[in-house]
């Protein structure tokens, strides 16, 4: 039987507050005005958190290496969308190019958003060629394998199009980070998400590529932590509201910031000589990103 896709949710507001204007002052780095980040929820717990990348992100350091500019495509769907969000500040994109541009206040960083609701693998693969492979991008964010629970065969068609998005990756010379489906009562409900979890960490270890375990990071929030699925979920127990998306955003820049710093640490230079990631000259954020109009 062909399962329904869920619907994508409206915007819905939650309590939040605001997080020091000093973040806030470091939207604008890429000579284009600094767009409010809005309201943001309380700090992330520091039980439960703190995933790892085991591959090294190389192109992406050597870039900010070398002081070039960073293009990061966030790919995938509703999550990445940001469904459930107050706003598309709230968004993880957003909230990872905040996070990577305050550790790295010099760099050119910019991180699209190319999610779109209901989509998995098979629609994904077929719009790469136009809203990924264009931008030139240093590093590739895949979210993916939670939408595929929801219809037929699923599971089973999920390993040979994981397959083939990372040879496309690959193909145009992009780090490559996968991202697992959300802890949340309606993907634990479906009996393929931790199989589904599974395979991807076991295809990302075959193909020597990155994946970042969300899931398990917020199973760490749910069970380690004690949190209610509603601190961090959205009204319909699916995605996730402004609080789940800073919070993912926060680690997952903490791991990126950590992968890259080990290689910084190991790169080839003279002891005691550092190595400065520094603006070569001054960029606007369309020269970055090929003027690509879209936000």
């Amino acid at each position: 039987m062909r399962r329904s896709r869920l619907p994508a949710p409206a915007r819905h507001p939650a309590p939040v507050i605001r997080l020091a204007a000093g973040l806030a002052l470091g939207l604008g780095l890429l000579g284009t005005p600094a767009r409010a980040a809005g309201p943001l929820p309380i700090a992330c717990p520091a039980v439960g958190t703190h995933m790892k990348l085991a591959s090294p992100l190389a192109r992406t350091a050597a870039r900010l290496r070398a002081g070039e500019p960073v293009v990061i495509v966030a790919f995938g769907s509703s999550s990445t969308a940001g469904a459930g969000a107050t706003s598309p500040e709230a968004s993880y994109p957003s909230r990872l190019q905040a996070t990577l541009r305050e550790r790295f206040p010099q760099a050119r960083i910019a991180v699209l958003n190319r999610g779109v609701n209901g989509q998995d693998l098979p629609e994904m693969l077929k719009r790469f060629d136009r809203d990924v492979a264009p931008l030139k991008p240093t590093l590739v964010l895949w979210q993916a394998g939670v939408n595929a629970l929801f219809r037929a065969n699923g599971l089973a068609n999920a390993d040979a199009q994981w397959h083939e998005a990372i040879a496309r990756v690959r193909a145009i010379d992009a780090d490559l980070v996968l991202i697992d489906p959300q802890y949340a009562p309606r993907v634990l409900g479906d009996a393929d998400s931790g199989p589904m979890v599974k395979l991807i960490d076991d295809i990302a270890r075959e193909e020597g590529v990155d994946v970042y375990h969300r899931f398990a990071l917020m199973r760490g929030w749910h069970e380690s932590a004690g949190m209610a699925f509603d601190a961090f979920l959205w009204k319909d127990k699916f995605h996730m509201n402004d609080w789940g998306y800073n919070c993912f955003a926060q680690d997952l820049g903490e791991a990126m910031v950590a992968n890259i710093d080990a290689q910084q640490r190991s790169a080839d230079v003279s002891p005691g000589v550092t190595v400065p990631v520094t603006l070569s000259h001054p960029a606007t954020t369309n020269a970055l990103l090929g003027a690509d109009p879209r936000p």
